[in-house]
């Protein structure tokens, strides 16, 4: 295969033990992983050395509010967040916290996120990051689980903080505010003998103390990050310097490989939630090399306007984010007159047809992107030449079409919060590796298992299996949870649980999931995230979740339609109303139907995996509800839960096929974080 290297050959199953392929590494690394750079054994020297290098370069930003109106971004540099940093670490030293205690993190990216990161690295203190968006119960959890002493968080999460309260107090005696405290905040906390602090008071708390900076080892644990999870509680990934250390070196050599080095001009938008393993790697590399990072000011509705200001070169997203950009383009070309979008289509076709026989983006279509893509890369800050997708699949035909329009490398990652985030990444130019995850980076080594309740076959000439993977990058177990580490951490290979499909360029395509696996009535095993990719490619959809169990022979599904496909479809039938109504239409229904059903046929699926019936969500399916992870990941026992239960007024489908109480529609439903996803479009002005 292309792109990468065989280092040890397969073998048949034995002693129970299903058969793996052969293990692969990336071409980039043919002669070995990148050696460790001399002097960085753990997370503070990337800082420690970038400060060193860089001292006068920009280093984090963000927009200041005068008179109530932002305006352009302020910058502090590496020296003076070091400064900052090292008074913020001497105060958490002075709280009585010593190497291997827990420092929690709670809230909406910003400086005083990395600042605190950063104090936590120097003095050995494990961070403990909180997603923004976990619920109260969520971060009680955590804070007892990870015993956390001293807890930051942005100044809106305080009363969050506040409700954890007695069960947190057993560890947590120290609050930290970005902001500012309230007398009633200082009142509530003092109750439980919590000391509570602005962050201007912390800052001066330790005085003129200073306090050495212990020995740091690369085993040693920098971070405990908590993963989402589809179900039960949370589980504390383990992430040691050398984890992330090693990450980096890999990224870096893949990077200066493909001639797209990270520089100190380069500039990068932090939105995605430092509290997941993704943002929080992009950003370590971004330090490493000097460059400069901006946040947002934590409103999704105002992350275009962001982004405008900032004007990024490199840009991370989740595929939602992505899916909606797409549709925002096609409505807004489909509205643009016959003669707009008809010289959009031309263009796209042209530049489509000279990358797909060997053309570099920048290089297929030179007028094309002048005169008509230049449009949307400006939509897009001017200046972004990567677009990274990572955290869940971003569906094939969006990645073609965004890396045609944006002019701009369109490139998608696969790893989980046990890789350190990055372990197989898409390259540039190569327009066979749309639909795929790219092959490993040059970091670790990748292979597959054979799993035969699945018919997957690792040693078929066309090779299936679970995704194993091995290197420095894993993580060191899961906090306090022995059983479960031994479940995925076998001989030294992490069992990601992902089915996977090697193509020939060696790059790896997602097709399942080995535990989404059910059998239905007649003895036929379904594989549901196999069959919901298939039906993800209908563009009148934007989400869909498929169910069925062993009582019936068919299946059923929950779909979110996309807006303007329902109502473009509704005009040119002459049929009225507004979303909602349209969703409880038979005719809609069953123009959702024919849709499944043709992409079934096209992609020949066999009798049993045809849906029989849906019903029509117009709410996407969103966190609030707690459906899906803050990585945008269904939770099917909850969407399970959800939809059983309820009032009379929805899903006909689920109770003419199945023994299910009535579908459920919550009232006042709130979807904060969707709803400003669907802004973005609105905002780049597709």
């Amino acid at each position: 295969m292309q792109n990468v290297v065989e280092v040890e050959p397969g073998r048949p199953a034995a002693d129970g033990r299903p058969s793996v392929g052969p293990t692969y590494r990336s071409a980039f690394a043919r002669d070995g992983f990148p050696p460790p750079v001399p002097g960085l054994d753990s997370c503070y020297d990337i800082f420690r050395m970038a400060v060193e290098k860089y001292p006068d370069n920009r280093m984090v930003g963000h927009r200041e509010i005068v008179d109530g109106k932002a305006g352009s971004y302020v910058w502090k540099t590496y020296r003076e967040v070091f400064d900052i940093a090292s008074k913020i670490g001497n105060s958490i030293r002075s709280c009585g916290l010593a190497k291997g205690s827990r420092c929690g993190i709670y809230g909406a990216n910003c400086p005083e996120w990395i600042i605190t990161m950063e104090a936590c690295n120097a003095h050995g203190i494990y961070c403990v990051p909180l997603y923004d968006t976990l619920g109260a119960g969520a971060v009680e959890f955590i804070l007892c689980h990870a015993e956390v002493e001293i807890a930051f968080a942005e100044e809106k999460k305080i009363e969050l903080l506040l409700k954890t309260l007695p069960k947190s107090n057993e560890f947590l005696k120290t609050i930290v505010s970005f902001g500012k405290v309230t007398q009633e905040q200082k009142e509530e906390a003092s109750k439980y003998g919590l000391s509570i602090y602005s962050w201007d008071e912390f800052l001066s708390l330790a005085a003129d103390r200073e306090f050495d900076l212990p020995d740091k080892e690369k085993t040693d644990i920098c971070t405990i990050m908590y993963t989402s999870g589809t179900t039960g509680d949370p589980k504390g990934v383990l992430i040691s310097n050398a984890s992330i250390i090693c990450l980096i070196a890999g990224v870096d050599r893949l990077l200066n490989c493909v001639n797209e080095e990270l520089a100190e001009s380069d500039v990068y938008m932090s939105y995605l939630p430092l509290a997941h393993i993704f943002d929080r790697v992009v950003e370590e590399l971004f330090i490493f090399r000097g460059a400069s990072i901006g946040f947002w000011r934590g409103d999704v509705k105002l992350l275009v306007e962001d982004i405008g200001v900032l004007k990024p070169t490199i840009l991370c997203a989740v595929p939602r984010v992505l899916d909606r950009i797409f549709s925002g383009l096609q409505s807004k070309i489909s509205s643009g007159g016959f003669i707009k979008s008809t010289l959009f289509n031309l263009a796209y076709k042209f530049k489509q047809f000279r990358m797909m026989r060997g053309a570099k983006h920048d290089e297929a279509a030179a007028i094309c992107d002048k005169v008509v893509f230049s449009k949307v890369k400006e939509g897009l800050g001017g200046n972004v030449r990567v677009i990274l997708s990572g955290a869940a699949p971003l569906a094939t035909h969006v990645e073609e079409y965004l890396r045609v329009v944006t002019c701009a490398h369109v490139l998608q990652g696969y790893g989980l919060t046990e890789t350190c985030a990055g372990s197989f990444v898409s390259l540039p130019n190569q327009m066979s590796m749309i639909g795929t995850v790219g092959p490993p980076v040059p970091n670790i080594d990748a292979r597959l298992q054979s799993v035969p309740e699945m018919d997957y076959d690792a040693l078929a000439s066309t090779a299936r299996g679970e995704i194993c993977i091995k290197g420095e990058t894993l993580f060191s177990g899961y906090y306090k949870r022995e059983d479960l580490t031994k479940e995925v951490l076998i001989d030294g290979w992490f069992h990601t649980g992902d089915i996977g499909e090697w193509q020939p360029d060696g790059s790896m395509k997602i097709i399942d999931r080995k535990k989404n696996i059910f059998k239905l009535s007649q003895g036929e095993y379904v594989a549901v995230e196999n069959l919901e990719n298939i039906y993800g490619l209908v563009s009148a959809i934007d989400s869909i979740w498929i169910y069925g169990n062993s009582f019936e022979s068919f299946l059923v599904a929950v779909v979110n339609p996309n807006k303007e496909a329902l109502e473009s479809w509704a005009a040119a039938n002459g049929i009225s109303g507004d979303f909602e109504s349209l969703c409880q239409n038979p005719k809609a229904k069953e123009y959702i139907l024919g849709e499944l059903s043709r992409i079934g046929k096209e992609k020949k699926l066999k009798g049993f995996e045809f849906i029989k019936d849906v019903h029509l969500e117009p709410v996407p399916f969103d966190m609030d509800r707690d459906l899906i992870t803050p990585t945008y990941k269904k939770k099917r026992p909850q969407l399970l839960k959800y939809y059983q239960v309820g009032c009379q007024n929805h899903a006909s489908a689920f109770r003419n096929y199945y023994n299910l109480p009535y579908i459920q529609q919550a009232d006042n439903v709130t979807i904060t974080s969707i709803a400003g996803v669907q802004t973005v479009s609105k905002s780049l002005g597709l």
